[in-house]
């Protein structure tokens, strides 16, 4: 393990701009924060563009084809500016490098199964709740939406849930 001291910000001075960004959220695009309508607008312009007939065909596809090009969408580059961002953050604290996040009861093929499994099921339940974590807890939360307090404590409840019965693959 690499003992040097590794740069991280200061999680409520993060929490702070986080608000910040979800502010101009609002102000600037009209709605909150959700990253999983991005990647459904980049699959639904990759399938127009393959085959437009079967695009605007398909009852799911052409629903989000009214609007124009879907990769035009505001999502689409709030996506890109997370990937920009997370680049310049992991080169000015000099934290780029590939690793695989791992305890010592986990192989690293072990992990990345788990990892993209999870993100798999995160994909799924975030159509199947019509958005992702942060468009149902923060944005929910910052409008004080009963629905929002209700996805937080979920997330969180699940995650310690989840947690416990993983921990000895971590520990």
């Amino acid at each position: 393990m690499d003992k040097q001291k590794i740069k991280h910000m200061n999680p409520y001075l993060a929490g702070f701009f986080l608000g910040l960004v979800l502010l101009a959220s609002f102000f600037l695009a009209g709605r909150g924060l959700g990253a999983s309508g991005a990647l459904k607008s980049v699959v639904v312009g990759i399938v127009n563009e393959i085959s437009p007939a079967h695009a605007e065909g398909s009852a799911f596809f052409s629903q989000y084809l009214n609007n124009g090009m879907p990769l035009k969408t505001w999502l689409v580059f709030m996506g890109i500016g997370i990937i920009i961002g997370s680049f310049f953050s992991g080169v000015t604290a000099n934290r780029l490098k590939f690793k695989i996040e791992r305890g010592p009861n986990l192989s690293a093929h072990g992990r990345l199964l788990a990892a993209v499994s999870g993100g798999i099921l995160f994909g799924i339940g975030s159509q199947l709740g019509r958005g992702c974590t942060s468009g149902a807890a923060l944005s929910g939360m910052s409008v004080l939406s009963s629905a929002g307090f209700v996805t937080m404590l979920a997330i969180f409840g699940t995650g310690f849930l989840v947690a416990y019965f993983l921990r000895k693959l971590w520990l």
